[in-house]
C-alpha cells in the first residue's frame, strides 16, 4: 500500500477553535479513515488566511512536507478573509489558480473546500460571490470543490452556533456539518480509500 502525505492549508476553522470536543471537522473526518490506511496528515492553520497567504504558504510550508516516496495530496480550506482584506475576486481567483497549477505541475493531487458563511447577511453576499469564483477556478481544472456556503447559509444549527460564539465560530454541530459535506463530496475517492 502506498503511503499518503496530506498537507492541509486553511484558516482558523482548521484549528477546531470553538469546538468543545476540540477535534473540529478534520478530526471527525480522520476518525472515519480505515484503520489500516497509511496516511500522514499535516494540518497547517493560519488565522485570517487570505488567498495571497495561501499562495506563499504553499511554497514555504506545504511543499517541504511532501515526499518522493509518498502519494502527495494537498487539501485547501479556503476562508473569506480576502473580503475583509480588500482583495478583488479577480485577485482571489488568480491566487487560487496559481496554487492549483503549481501543485498540479508538482504532481500533487488537490482537494478544495470552500468558505463557510459568517451569518452576517451583507458580508455573506460577498462570500457567496467569492465561493462561486473559487468553484469556477477549481472546476475548470476538473478538481473537486466542496461548496460549504450554499448548504450552510440558512442552516439553523450552523447559524445558531455562530451567533452564540463571541468569535463567530462554529461549535460541535457546525464542525460536524463541515465534516459531513467533506466526506460526502468525494473525500474518500480523493484519498483512494474506503470509508471506515
Amino acid at each position: 500500500m502506498t503511503s499518503i502525505r496530506a498537507v492541509i492549508l486553511g484558516d482558523e476553522l482548521l484549528t477546531a477553535a470553538g469546538d468543545p470536543k476540540g477535534i473540529g471537522w478534520l478530526g471527525r473526518v480522520q476518525a472515519r479513515l480505515p484503520a489500516a490506511s497509511d496516511i500522514s496528515m499535516f494540518p497547517l492553520p493560519m488565522i485570517g488566511e487570505t488567498s495571497s497567504d495561501l499562495l506563499d504558504r504553499f511554497k514555504s510550508e506545504a511543499l517541504p512536507r511532501f515526499s518522493d516516496q509518498s502519494e502527495n495530496k494537498l487539501i485547501l480550506c479556503l476562508g473569506s478573509s480576502d473580503i475583509a482584506a480588500g482583495l478583488t475576486i479577480s485577485r482571489s481567483r488568480l491566487n487560487l489558480a496559481t496554487v492549483l497549477d503549481d501543485a498540479i505541475r508538482e504532481g500533487i493531487s488537490v482537494f478544495v473546500i470552500g468558505p463557510t458563511p459568517t451569518g452576517v447577511p451583507e458580508f455573506d453576499a460577498e462570500v457567496n460571490h467569492l465561493s462561486d469564483g473559487f468553484a469556477d477556478v477549481v472546476k475548470r481544472r476538473q478538481l473537486t470543490y466542496v461548496d460549504c456556503f450554499s448548504p450552510l447559509v440558512e442552516h439553523e444549527g450552523w447559524l445558531k452556533e455562530l451567533t452564540e460564539s463571541s468569535r463567530r465560530l462554529p461549535g460541535q454541530v457546525g464542525y460536524g456539518l463541515i465534516a459531513w459535506l467533506v466526506m460526502n463530496r468525494g473525500w474518500f475517492e480523493f484519498l483512494g480509500l474506503e470509508e471506515n
